[in-house]
């Protein structure tokens, strides 16, 4: 067999120019698809959505102010004059007791997935009373019911549950923000497959393999830094905003508090995932039987 010729320095230069390229535009597809895999799987997903919320419910403190908040939007007007004095002690009651009774679970996690199915359904498919052009819209409504049902066994008295109970949360510029999220966090997976064919490709064309092990490591951090960044400065922005309604601003400033934590996860499993890149690149560059060795 003829030997084949030894790469001439324009080859060479062609494949760490390849390399580079393909490990940049890795990190850059990277830096797109990871956070729209994250909002895909728990924000626009129900799933995701009622698994990230639902141990909200869980939450002392959290429920015993839902609790309170839920039962006072119940409509006691069709209650007689004379028994309003025996109804609001009982109102008063089952706030306290609303989150220990057996259907709370089930009532809770029906309206996150009530919730989600109204901020994220066709805008034209909405109901007048969600305001679908100016804001997001919470539905706790079978919270209500279960209170309902519970002062009613306690009075007497026919109190009617409403088949909904629809709070608008935030402005329209969030209402935006959801449309464009939907639309946009599906692309995260066919970005992070072409993340994975570039990172590849720069490891194949790489003429020092531990050279893009380590660049991509650090780039790593760097993204994890970056998303760092972004993540608090959405959250705050969030944050500031406010509804005029106790519901909702509740829910929304503890679902931010969680989705920042769940995102948080994925930054730390990804400077996890740079440092391993980066120590892989240093031990290849050392065990590196190419490695030129000190003269003596």
């Amino acid at each position: 067999m003829m030997a084949l010729p030894p790469p001439t320095s324009e080859d060479l230069f062609l494949r760490t120019f390849v390399s580079a390229v393909a490990a940049v535009l890795g990190l850059l597809l990277s830096a797109v698809a990871i956070p729209a895999i994250w909002a895909d799987r728990n924000i626009v997903q129900e799933d995701g959505f009622v698994a990230l919320a639902a141990p909200l419910g869980q939450d002392a403190g959290f429920q015993k102010r839902l609790a309170a908040a839920t039962v006072g939007t119940i409509d006691s007007g069709a209650v007689p004059a004379a028994l309003a004095g025996l109804v609001r002690p009982v109102l008063e009651a089952a706030a306290g007791s609303l989150t220990g009774l057996p259907g709370y679970p089930a009532a809770w996690e029906e309206t996150l997935r009530k919730s989600h199915r109204l901020s994220f359904a066709d805008p034209a498919s909405l109901p007048p009373e969600a305001d679908s052009s100016s804001s997001l819209t919470l539905d706790v409504a079978p919270l209500v019911a279960l209170a309902t049902g519970e002062i009613s066994r306690a009075t007497g008295l026919p109190l009617d549950a409403p088949e909904q109970t629809l709070i608008n949360v935030g402005h329209s510029d969030q209402r935006q923000m959801i449309a464009g999220l939907t639309a946009y966090a599906p692309l995260g997976y066919p970005l992070a497959i072409g993340a994975g064919i570039a990172f590849a490709l720069a490891l194949v064309a790489a003429r020092r393999k531990w050279s893009v092990l380590f660049c991509v490591g650090f780039g790593a951090l760097v993204l994890a830094g970056l998303w760092t960044l972004g993540s608090n400065m959405a959250r705050d922005t969030v944050l500031r905003t406010a509804s005029g309604n106790e519901v909702a601003d509740m829910f929304k400033n503890e679902f931010v508090a969680a989705a920042s934590t769940s995102f948080g996860a994925w930054v730390t499993g990804t400077l996890i995932a740079g440092g391993v890149l980066l120590v892989a690149g240093l031990v290849t560059r050392v065990a590196s039987p190419g490695r030129r060795r000190p003269s003596r």
